[in-house]
């Protein structure tokens, strides 16, 4: 089957569930989550294809974790799709008012309609794309990379037959089989097919997707993520806040890549974490204020602008906040961006400066995420200024039509 035919028949499922209730949605979600765990033998067995073949490529060991699922991971799974469940229906808000000619116009909330994911390695996108579209009516082509095509392959299979057995259509979850480039090129220029498309994956795949495609997307991030240790700083906490944004999934893109220290404190600060992230296995790179303190390669300029994705941290020493800003806003992109500091005049003015879709103030940048921040779910961090950023999550995945309801009136 074709790009083009698959984008078909997503298309007329998604015309399907505009008239779906509420009430049906949830119940094919909870089916979902059932049904991943009653096939949890089968999803696990064709996720060990993909790693198999990782290691036979010698995929990097922060790459192969963002692939496994195993049997703690499907779990947590299937708790996320009956958490979203749960979650309040975001179709049919309305705000309503009434004109002096006694027309009532209402702006009412309903789906985009078709959403185009594209992204890589990790599969529990596959479930996270599927189960916030249908909570938000809208149905999903999704085209996953070619190392966790077994995966995602299982895991649609498992969504098809669940939404079969709640009565909707099957079609509304679809995955591309062919995974080459000329498959994702295809999928950027669906007009009249997608309504949005959004990448998921590395700085190559986004830029990519920006360049080519013809149909609406949202950039989702990139993460070069920082941790700014400011002079007036409890050090312990910033040494435990970066050590959980660097360590605990190095290779998502909320966790830090690079830190930076105000001068002032880096005598003291810089030792603790040579010795504490050096005991994770994090290789640090750092400026020649840095290599002047600590025993650490010097960074290159390349390295301040890089989302490494791995147990790697470049290290900057500044002045002050306002050089700590410039640099954030500078080699960032975007997504989030951390201070450590008890000094409120200064925490005001970091999270008021800082250009990026989320921005913490004496906590870890892990948060960034849809269910740590109580959204449910979600299908990624928009870095981009609109429709919407931040988790792009339920509520993001709606637009609103306005309905005006008259007795007759005519324009005069």
């Amino acid at each position: 089957m074709t790009i083009i035919e698959q984008a078909e028949k997503v298309k007329i499922a998604s015309q399907i569930l505009v008239g779906i209730s509420a009430e049906q949605l949830n119940q094919a979600l909870n089916q979902i989550a059932t049904a991943l765990l009653a096939h949890e033998k089968e999803i696990i067995a064709a996720n060990e294809l993909d790693m198999e073949q990782g290691r036979l490529n010698r995929t990097p060991d922060a790459r192969l974790d963002r692939l496994m699922l195993n049997e703690a991971r499907i779990k947590g799974m299937a708790s996320d799709v009956s958490d979203v469940a749960k979650l309040p229906d975001v179709l049919g808000d309305f705000q309503g008012f009434t004109r002096p000619n006694g027309l009532k116009v209402t702006k009412l909330s309903v789906p985009l309609g078709v959403v185009g994911m594209i992204y890589e390695s990790r599969p529990n996108v596959t479930v996270d794309a599927a189960i916030l579209c249908l909570k938000s009516g809208n149905a999903v082509l999704l085209r996953g990379g070619k190392e966790a095509h077994h995966s995602n392959q299982a895991l649609v299979n498992v969504i098809k037959s669940a939404l079969v057995e709640s009565g909707l259509p099957a079609d509304a979850v679809e995955l591309v089989q062919d995974t080459s480039r000329e498959t994702a090129t295809q999928m950027m220029k669906l007009d009249g097919y997608l309504d949005l498309l959004i990448p998921r994956g590395g700085a190559a795949l986004i830029q990519s997707v920006k360049e080519h495609a013809t149909v609406p997307i949202i950039e989702t991030g990139t993460g070069n993520c920082h941790i700014y240790i400011n002079e007036f700083a409890d050090l312990q906490m910033a040494l435990d806040i970066l050590i959980n944004a660097k360590v605990q999934r190095p290779s998502v893109c909320n966790a830090c890549e690079n830190v930076v220290i105000d001068k002032a404190v880096a005598s003291d600060v810089l030792p603790l974490i040579k010795a504490a992230l050096e005991g994770h296995g994090v290789q640090l790179r750092g400026c020649q204020a840095t290599t002047d303190i600590i025993a650490v390669q010097l960074a290159s300029a390349d390295d301040f602008y890089t989302e490494y994705n791995d147990l790697l941290l470049s290290i900057k020493v500044v002045d002050h906040i306002d050089e700590a800003i410039l640099h954030i806003n500078e080699h960032g992109t975007k997504h989030s961006e951390a201070i450590v500091t008890e000094n409120q005049v200064y925490a005001r003015r970091f999270l008021q400066r800082i250009d990026a879709a989320c921005v913490y103030h004496n906590a870890s940048t892990r948060f960034s995420d849809g269910a740590a921040l109580g959204f449910g779910a979600e299908i990624g961090i928009s870095t981009q200024k609109l429709h919407a950023r931040g988790p792009f999550a339920l509520k993001e995945l709606t637009t609103y039509k306005y309905v005006i309801e008259g007795t007759g009136q005519v324009r005069k």
